[in-house]
């Protein structure tokens, strides 16, 4: 006999063994789950304003007045008002921390600029490297995570199920987290791709330094939004593909209400 569940999904307990496949993608499934995940990464407006408009102050100021100070306190005042207005209202500082935390390895990255007797040029664009050299790293983590056949996104399943390695029983898992976890990497790899050159050939001065710190801004703040979102959107066409539950990822067996392979 079949019973209803409270969140809706048919829990089916016939003898001859067969299922029913769930009608929606309830909190109990991996989709569910990863989406949840996507929706807090993504922020909404005012998350990716408080992540993009420091660097973009940064830029403003430099360009217009050549104070690296300056723009340094203005890009960390604008920072610092976001996250004070945040702790008011008691809501996430994810992304206002995420700003900070980008203006401090900056700063230090000016500094080491500074003391290697490079010219305010040099240290500006020394103020956008940590995010070229971070986005690598990001990349290549992810990649090697999902040659070597545990996707990261695995990783992040295994922390909701208590069990951080159980999933990775489960074959359909493990190709629906390798397949979330590529497409996840793709704007962070296109965006070294594409500022890493430009930061070299300014660095050399084989280009204009300040048309190489703003082409770095617009690839950054501009493109490399609309990949972020391209991404996720690739990856909620991907989830809604099946409902994979999260019991077969805890225990290690192939679920029958599980669709297709993704």
């Amino acid at each position: 006999m079949s019973a209803e569940r409270p969140d809706g999904a048919r829990e089916d307990g016939q003898a001859d063994g067969t299922a029913t496949i769930p009608d929606h993608v309830g909190v109990d499934t991996v989709e569910a789950l990863v989406r949840s995940q996507l929706a807090s990464a993504l922020g909404g407006r005012r998350g990716m304003a408080e992540a993009a408009i420091p660097g973009i102050v940064f830029t403003v100021v430099w360009l217009s007045t050549k104070e690296l100070q300056w723009a340094l306190v203005g890009s960390l005042v604008v920072a610092g008002a976001a996250l004070l207005l945040r702790l008011v209202q008691r809501s996430s500082t994810q992304f206002v921390l995420n700003a900070v935390f980008g203006i401090g390895i900056g700063w230090v990255f000016v500094r080491w600029a500074e003391s290697s007797g490079g010219s305010e040029t040099d240290q500006a664009l020394a103020f956008f490297l940590p995010g070229i050299l971070i986005s690598l790293g990001y990349t290549v983590v992810l990649g090697a995570t999902c040659l070597a056949g545990w996707p990261m996104l695995g990783f992040m399943l295994g922390s909701v199920t208590g069990d951080p390695t159980a999933w990775h029983k489960d074959k359909q898992v493990v190709r629906l987290c390798s397949r979330l976890t590529w497409v996840m990497l793709l704007p962070g790899a296109i965006g070294v791709l594409l500022q890493g050159p430009v930061w070299l050939l300014g660095h050399s001065g084989r280009m204009d330094p300040d048309q190489a710190v703003v082409l770095i801004l617009v690839l950054r703040t501009g493109l490399g939004w609309v990949l972020r979102i391209g991404s996720w959107s690739v990856m909620v066409w991907l989830l809604a593909r099946n409902a994979t539950p999260i019991g077969s990822a805890s225990t290690g067996r192939e679920d029958p209400e599980a669709g297709a392979p993704a």
